[in-house]
């Protein structure tokens, strides 16, 4: 009931936010009847096909991506099992279709106890696994209660989190507690979930499935064809600047044009992170003086040739990770500000020549291990990220080296997806009146 409380009051305080994104933006308005109601028996049933159920609830897109590993080899485990998706963005809803089938995908009910209750009465899932942590008390408490077990896969827990959470222990503690199962990204997550009350022997250090996620072969259909539909030079060098929020995107325009009359191979790719910024960073770039080709229009540059004075701007959602195995050189947006980045391994993995800012708390470990490796570069601001491209461009060999090591590193920290998947099995396998007395 408190958290009931809490929750209307948050709704209430933020109700001008989201009816002005909603009017604005038109976001929040998809699955607003599973959100606010949760699933309806013949939605579920359509959902399970007859099946018992595997939940996978995963925020985004980011958290879309990271699970595609798992569910393909819990289908391949469990054929007996229907595995379900749900999720709680628009665009993350939007990949998880095209990763999953609509026919298996849903918004996650908001945790209020009345949704909660009405999706699991329906669902009647043997397993809930949430990507990385989403921390919401009645549905970890509901889902317990009816014997359900929770599981956090590649779950991650910062210090600034779990010292938050534990000045609110008389609150946050017996959520922790009733997690069934945890697989943390590393020892330090691992003792920051035992500190906030998951029992030890419920923890595993399993790695992060990221490793196994990063793509590492160029030559695939989604990579070639994008490379067509830019008309890419052999003797061109590909800068694509990834997930960028505001500021990143002026900042890469900047330094492109004044690099590419002395260096015309050179090619300028933009995704920013958000949908709805989409047209205000293409017109920062006519703005800059520069013609802005969008991905959504369907005519190439293959016919025409990508000049010096046109900047690719990708505005769709899911793309990021093939555009990545286009570029040479890779800059990780997110990372200039307070963001905290986005995940570097997916252009290291490819073999590009990986830079980002200084705020890249959210893959604190993943950053450091790529640096400590000689495989990526932490710029401080727009001068040392022009010093680098440069770099990239005058010393080809030493940008290939930092490529080479990138991808030594994502090799060597392999093996997460399938620690995940062995755990998760021998709890699914376990009887009901085990995992409801865990």
């Amino acid at each position: 009931m408190f958290a009931n409380l809490l929750y209307a009051a948050a709704l209430l305080l933020l109700s001008p936010a989201v009816m002005y994104r909603m009017l604005r933006y038109g976001r929040y308005r998809r699955g607003v009847g599973e959100k606010l109601w949760g699933i309806s028996k013949p939605h579920a049933d359509s959902l399970t096909m007859g099946k018992p159920a595997i939940w996978l609830h995963a925020v985004s897109v980011g958290e879309v991506n990271l699970i595609s590993g798992l569910v393909k080899r819990l289908e391949a485990a469990h054929p007996d099992h229907q595995v379900v998706v749900s999720t709680s963005t628009d665009t993350g809803y939007d990949l998880a279709i095209q990763r999953f089938g609509a026919e298996r995908v849903f918004f996650c009910p908001l945790d209020f106890s009345w949704t909660v209750t009405r999706t699991l009465r329906n669902l009647k899932p043997d397993m809930l696994v949430l990507a990385e942590l989403e921390l919401w008390p009645n549905l970890i408490r509901i889902a317990t209660n009816q014997g359900c077990p929770v599981m956090v896969a590649n779950a991650r827990l910062s210090q600034r989190s779990a010292a938050g959470y534990q000045r609110f222990a008389f609150l946050t503690r017996p959520i922790f507690a009733r997690l069934t199962w945890v697989g943390a990204q590393n020892e330090q997550a691992a003792q920051r979930f035992a500190a906030c009350g998951t029992a030890t022997d419920r923890i595993e250090t399993t790695g992060s499935i990221k490793f196994d996620n990063a793509p590492t072969n160029r030559d695939t259909v989604d990579v070639q064809s994008r490379v067509q539909w830019a008309g890419i030079d052999p003797w061109n060098r590909v800068w694509v600047v990834g997930s960028t929020q505001p500021g990143e995107e002026i900042m890469a325009i900047k330094i492109y044009k004044s690099l590419v009359s002395e260096h015309p191979e050179l090619r300028l790719v933009l995704v920013p992170r958000h949908e709805e910024r989409f047209d205000a960073v293409a017109n920062l770039v006519t703005n800059a003086g520069l013609n802005v080709h969008r991905r959504s229009v369907n005519r190439s540059l293959h016919e025409t040739s990508w000049s010096a004075d046109t900047v690719i701007l990708v505005d769709t959602i899911g793309e990021l990770r093939h555009w990545w195995g286009v570029s040479q050189i890779a800059t990780v947006g997110g990372s200039f500000g307070t963001r905290g980045g986005q995940n570097m391994l997916e252009p290291g993995a490819y073999g590009s020549a990986v830079s980002f800012g200084p705020d890249t708390k959210n893959f604190k470990e993943i950053a450091n291990q790529l640096i400590e490796a000689g495989g990526a570069v932490r710029v401080a601001d727009a001068e040392q990220l022009h010093q680098f491209v440069e770099r990239c461009l005058t010393d080809i060999p030493s940008a290939d080296a930092l490529g080479r090591a990138a991808r030594r590193v994502i090799s060597e920290h392999q093996g997460a997806t399938q620690r995940t998947i062995d755990a998760l099995q021998r709890r699914l396998h376990r009887p009901q009146q085990q995992q409801r007395a865990a």
